[in-house]
């Protein structure tokens, strides 16, 4: 079982959902996922809302704030990297290239955050854990398992991730498929691909998505249409016997499932 008390720093520990339709995103992911969830207010009447398997927290959602729709930001994952200090990595993001978009900020007691793109625009969170960690569960089915790069330009993203957590790489892939594995210290932390012409023609940007593992791929994918999503490749088999599936949830948040062996 993949419990967990801690994360290491550079360690992708937590996702959260951004949506359009915080009711129906919940009623997907609960019934594709096994979830069920607690909420916390947040002010204005809203809420965080904190999905949990087995009474352990796994992800979150919330409603999509107004700046975000205003700008036309679809619904989407949010991915978090555990740091020592988010104000320490946060000075260095624009000092290594990035942008940094939201100064640190405490979150409560649960912790201190900061949002940045890298050089070539991807989005991605930094978490320095206080009372909530992150995932206390993950690789289990319905958990957290891995992030993955898409983007523009991956040696440059490449050396950014290594400069700002020290992030090492091998490189699995082909000529025809490129594809690095990130390794956090011993430990695999997720991958880093090149956007495919037929991503750039449809003007999807760099980004950082998230994959829930799932015991029978072949069924959830099947659940995710019937649960109101689309299925956007796959089922598909990858390296080591794994098979992938890469989904939109019917808010338009994109995800992906994992079948396979995973650390524990």
């Amino acid at each position: 079982m993949g419990e967990r008390t801690s994360h290491p720093p550079g360690t992708f520990s937590w996702v959260d959902l951004s949506t359009s339709d915080l009711e129906g995103a919940t009623a997907f992911y609960e019934g594709l996922l096994g979830w069920d969830h607690v909420d916390s207010p947040i002010g204005d009447g809203a809420v965080y809302r904190m999905f949990q398997l087995r009474g352990k927290s796994v992800a979150a959602a919330s409603e999509q704030r107004e700046e975000e729709r205003s700008h036309g930001i679809p619904p989407h994952w949010n991915n978090y990297v555990t740091v020592v200090s988010a104000d320490d990595t946060a000075a260095r993001v624009n000092q290594l290239g990035g942008n940094l978009m939201m100064d640190p900020f405490d979150v409560f007691d649960a912790g201190r955050m900061a949002v940045f793109t890298d050089p070539t625009g991807a989005v991605l969170c930094i978490w320095e854990p206080r009372a909530h960690i992150g995932a206390e569960l993950i690789n289990d089915p319905g958990c957290l398992t891995w992030n993955e790069l898409s983007t523009t330009d991956v040696d440059r993203a490449k050396s950014f991730y290594a400069q700002l957590f020290g992030w090492t790489y091998d490189d699995v892939g082909t000529a025809e498929m490129p594809y690095a594995t990130i390794r956090n210290g011993d430990r695999m932390n997720g991958g880093i691909r090149p956007l495919g012409d037929q991503e750039k023609q449809m003007g999807v940007p760099p980004n950082w998505m998230p994959y829930f593992t799932s015991a029978e791929l072949d069924r959830s994918a099947a659940q995710v249409a019937e649960l109101g999503g689309t299925v956007m490749v796959g089922p598909m088999s990858i390296l080591q016997g794994s098979r992938i599936a890469v989904a939109r949830d019917p808010q338009g948040a994109v995800f992906a499932l994992f079948e396979g062996e995973t650390e524990d």
